[in-house]
């Protein structure tokens, strides 16, 4: 991966942050920090540039809150102009300077990548092992605790700075990976984080789950684990998707032992931990991955099913859309376009049928007056 000089600048260039604002407003056109912003539209992207430019610019204060789904999870939301200048960043920068590092069965974030090609690429793993060694084999099945709440700033720092030779570039990302040792902020997400029993954040670790530069950042601090276990422990049947990773193999011991080196290697090398759910698993029972539980079948064919909770919460949705639906409080695009983005998930799998029930479940018919 080449050294980057001079790619401060392509942040703050006046298109990237037009670009910039036209991707972080997806969605959220109807919000009214968007439409204030997008009222003033030219003052706003100039007056960002320029605080870019002289180096005047600091990210503003985060706002919090809990989602419920697909987990829980505390998100950290920062204010509109500052998702614009994240958006610059990780598009001229990041996304450019990470991903010719990365391995080709490092998932998440990337273009042209995501979690259908992570499951095709697990399907594609597990028919080649059916061609040499039949259903005679193991998953490893891992994922490392509290993932966004443990990155080691500082072990970040020293990893990608290496490929940056930017001084002004790597000050703006000082202040973007420490923007949570602020002592206001922790004392503020302690309280949600005790009640809804989420990690407690610590000075000189964690990255905000919110931020779009944490995806970046987290997808890259595991580029060494991607190594030591491809290039040092020969694992070619490997893919990871965030903090999450799969390992296929036909002997049990061995992998057993690949277990205790990646728990070693991680303590040692990335300050983190494995979660204790981490264990092996039969090929013949299958694996939960991305959504899908997927298997072999006796000819070698790979068989996806939605995992239950999957299933749950479409059901629930569909019952939330009945009701909203009814008494007025949601229209029919947004309806649609939720549904549709799942059908179009759900058909990566063998879920014809439940595809199907879930069309029936949805009646949308508004109440009487």
């Amino acid at each position: 991966m080449k050294t980057l000089k001079n790619a401060y600048r392509e942040i703050y260039d006046f298109n990237n942050l037009y670009r910039a604002h036209l991707l972080a407003r997806r969605g959220k056109r109807g919000k009214s920090e968007v439409a204030g912003f997008e009222l003033a539209l030219g003052s706003n992207l100039a007056a960002l540039q320029e605080e870019l430019r002289t180096k005047s610019y600091r990210p503003g204060p985060y706002r919090q809150f809990v989602i419920r789904e697909p987990k829980k999870r505390l998100i950290l939301s920062l204010p509109y102009r500052d998702r614009v200048v994240q958006h610059s960043l990780c598009d001229n920068v990041l996304a450019p300077l990470c991903d010719g590092k990365l391995i080709y069965d490092n998932c998440a974030s990337r273009r042209g990548k995501g979690t259908h090609f992570g499951l095709r690429r697990l399907s594609a793993f597990m028919r080649r092992h059916y061609h040499r060694y039949g259903l005679e084999g193991w998953f490893l099945k891992g994922d490392i605790s509290a993932y966004f709440y443990s990155i080691n700033h500082a072990l970040l720092k020293a990893r990608l700075y290496k490929y940056i030779a930017d001084p002004d570039l790597t000050r703006l990302l000082d202040l973007i990976i420490d923007s949570t040792n602020d002592p206001a902020l922790l004392d503020a997400v302690r309280q949600p984080a005790e009640k809804h029993h989420f990690p407690v954040m610590q000075p000189g670790r964690g990255l905000p789950i919110g931020n779009m530069t944490s995806q970046w950042f987290a997808v890259f601090y595991l580029d060494q684990l991607d190594r030591f276990i491809k290039e040092e422990l020969k694992i070619k049947a490997y893919i990871r998707y965030m903090d999450d990773f799969v390992l296929l193999h036909p002997d049990r011991p061995y992998l057993k032992n690949v277990l205790a080196q990646i728990e070693a290697f991680l303590k040692e090398q990335l300050d983190l931990e494995l979660n204790p759910k981490s264990q092996l698993f039969p090929l013949k029972n299958g694996v939960d991955f991305l959504g899908f539980h997927s298997y072999l079948g006796e000819t070698g064919q790979v068989i996806r099913k939605l995992r239950r909770a999957s299933k749950s919460r479409i059901k629930r949705k569909v019952s939330k859309f009945n009701r909203l639906y009814a008494d007025g409080s949601v229209d029919l695009p947004p309806v649609r376009s939720s549904l549709f983005s799942w059908l179009g998930h759900a058909g990566h799998g063998h879920t014809y049928h439940l595809r199907k029930n879930i069309l029936q479940r949805l009646r949308l018919q508004r109440a009487r007056p």
